[in-house]
């Protein structure tokens, strides 16, 4: 199944990318010459592998039937000091919030993302040391 992205360059730094029906403005920040109108592309990544595996997981705690829970996630790589400069570690926070939670079903919806669905996740875990924490109620869960 292909994937056609079309991206164009609109002027300075900045790009329109066309994906899946929907416009993404990329831009570089103003000291390298952009306008600061979009995000960077690198930072995208981070954002691609959040949405991949938070579908996933709330797909799979649907399924468990576990319910009445907020989610959030955040991403944070770091880079190499050299070129090409690429996330080296990529480190994956998933949060839970809610009252009863079923910690057994959130790790497993977790694991099975990461592990087993999630192609966003094995593409990048090709290239980088990508490390999972789960934390419920701001408290962080052993895995």
């Amino acid at each position: 199944m292909a994937n056609p992205v079309i991206t164009k360059w609109t002027g300075d730094m900045s790009f329109d990318s066309l994906v899946t029906g929907h416009h993404l403005i990329m831009d570089g920040a103003k000291e390298f010459g952009g306008n600061d109108q979009g995000p960077r592309p690198k930072p995208l990544l981070l954002a691609a592998l959040t949405g991949c595996s938070g579908m996933d997981i709330v797909s799979i705690l649907k399924k468990m039937q576990v319910n009445n829970y907020a989610f959030e996630m955040e991403a944070d790589g770091e880079s190499t000091e050299e070129h090409p400069v690429v996330y080296h570690t990529i480190t994956l926070k998933f949060k839970f919030f809610g009252e009863n939670l079923p910690t057994d079903k959130i790790i497993k919806a977790v694991s099975l993302s990461t592990e087993r669905y999630c192609g966003v996740n094995a593409m990048l875990k090709a290239s980088a040391d990508v490390i999972v924490k789960i934390f419920v109620n701001d408290q962080e869960i052993e895995i």
